[in-house]
């Protein structure tokens, strides 16, 4: 669509046609509008703040850093202009960068409490815990009902293995922006004697939180209660032996008679978890067929050790782009004697992954899974996995599988506050960037460690 289709006649009308696309979610449109009229007019702050803010919707950072850097050299004081900035230094991994503008901007405006939950954020994501717990206690003070500010604790709390005070802050995230509970004719369970009654436990996150947290359903089960639990296809061959303790439910009709129900993430809460009495991980089930088709992928490379990799988890996650890194980052090891990898990838850039040849050397061996129980079935047959933050980790931990965790700067909470293991998975080994976005520096380290890797399996 041109200028003149939308009867543009002046910049004025270039501005508000460039604003009036963004706000309708036009993004490609608006980008263009807002460059044509930024070149008209580049000493506008806030069409260069918009842009930004268009950029980092796009989830292109570094431009998105790039236009609210000239917002703010135009308008260095101007608390908006700061806040979209320091939104966008964070996502872009300038964290240091972010806080410096929150500091500032709470100079401005030291009534608004999002600005108190962003810099704890911000402490936290530099590991400045004891920083990151004094600002939030200090503001949950002030501003008592601010949900973001209990939700940003909880991360904390959690992050420092304190996992009842951690668990019950994360109440609040019912009372945030971005989660509506949902509307059953029957109450939220908070820790009643549930002996005789029927609760349903809702699934609230992705698959990975979903194994990390069954494991306390044998636990809720010795309650005395008959559960319900609504499960996903690609995890319910995999949870089949959860089962023995819940009934799997596809329908709303089979809510009927549910006394209460609760989110998943509340039960580790409501049955006392502490770092000293965490559950073993959950049992699952890996069923022949799944098993003889990843023996059957695997059975050419009997005399290599085989290697599992993963490089992205869902794209449509937020952070993605922080955890994740190019599936070509493992090429780096194909020059290692006996290594055969295998990708344990499936999803929309496995067309890349074929396109530039990488599947040449690292066979593509969960592109045509059904679901998890092959992932599961194909991760026995191997030596060793190692993936950056996804499902498939959880599911190797939970098989007691060897699995090296690739993590980023901000690991979740689950992988604190210990440096390099988590009790939640005795079988998992944690390997974290030392810098923001230094996934050279792991990759590095990487290599040093499967060739030793590999050296002991040769002994054995």
């Amino acid at each position: 669509m041109t200028t003149t289709d939308l009867n543009i006649k002046s910049t004025a009308d270039l501005r508000l046609a460039a604003v009036n696309a963004h706000h309708d979610n036009n993004l490609e449109q608006a980008r263009n509008l807002y460059r044509a009229y930024l070149h008209n007019c580049p000493k506008d702050a806030a069409a260069w703040s918009n842009l930004g803010a268009l950029f980092r919707k796009q989830k292109n950072y570094d431009m998105a850093v790039a236009a609210h850097m000239r917002a703010l050299e135009l308008e260095p004081a101007t608390p908006a202009l700061m806040n979209n900035a320091a939104n966008a230094f964070y996502d872009a991994g300038n964290i240091s960068g972010s806080l410096k503008l929150r500091k500032e901007v709470i100079k401005f405006e030291p009534d608004n409490p999002d600005h108190y939950a962003s810099l704890g954020k911000c402490y936290r994501g530099l590991h400045q815990m004891g920083k990151a717990h004094k600002t939030l206690t200090k503001a949950i003070k002030k501003f008592p009902d601010f949900a973001e500010l209990h939700i940003q604790m909880a991360f904390v709390q959690l992050s420092q293995g304190k996992y009842q005070e951690g668990f019950r802050s994360f109440d609040w995230r019912w009372k945030g922006d971005e989660l509506t509970p949902p509307d059953f004719a029957f109450s939220k369970w908070n820790g009643e004697p549930l002996k005789d009654k029927t609760i349903l436990v809702m699934p609230e996150q992705g698959f990975g939180d979903t194994v990390l947290i069954a494991r306390f359903l044998p636990a809720l089960k010795q309650l005395g209660c008959t559960i319900k639990l609504p499960i996903k296809q690609p995890l319910r061959r995999l949870f089949s032996t959860v089962q023995n303790d819940v009934t799997f439910i596809e329908t709303k009709s089979e809510l009927d008679n549910c006394d209460y129900w609760t989110p998943m993430m509340d039960l580790p809460l409501y049955l006392g978890a502490t770092l000293d009495t965490l559950p073993k991980p959950t049992r699952l089930f890996i069923p022949e067929d799944a098993s003889a088709r990843a023996r059957k992928i695997t059975a050419p490379y009997q005399d290599r050790f085989k290697l599992g990799v993963m490089w992205s988890g869902s794209v449509t996650y937020r952070a993605n782009h922080k955890r994740s890194f190019s599936h070509q980052r493992f090429m780096e090891f194909c020059d290692i004697p006996d290594l055969q990898m295998f990708s344990l990838y499936k999803g929309p850039l496995l067309d890349a992954f074929h396109a530039d040849g990488t599947s040449t050397f690292i066979v593509d061996a969960a592109g045509n899974d059904r679901d998890f129980a092959d992932s599961a079935a194909l991760m026995q047959e191997l030596d060793l996995v190692i993936s950056m933050d996804s499902a498939i980790v959880h599911v190797a931990g939970s098989l007691g599988i060897e699995v090296w965790n690739l993590l980023h700067s901000e690991p979740y909470w689950l992988y604190q506050p210990f440096p390099d293991h988590t009790p939640w998975y005795p079988s998992m080994r944690l390997i974290t960037q030392k810098k923001i976005g230094d996934w050279d520096g792991v990759f590095d380290k990487l290599k040093t460690d499967i060739i030793a890797r590999i050296k002991d399996w040769k002994q054995q």
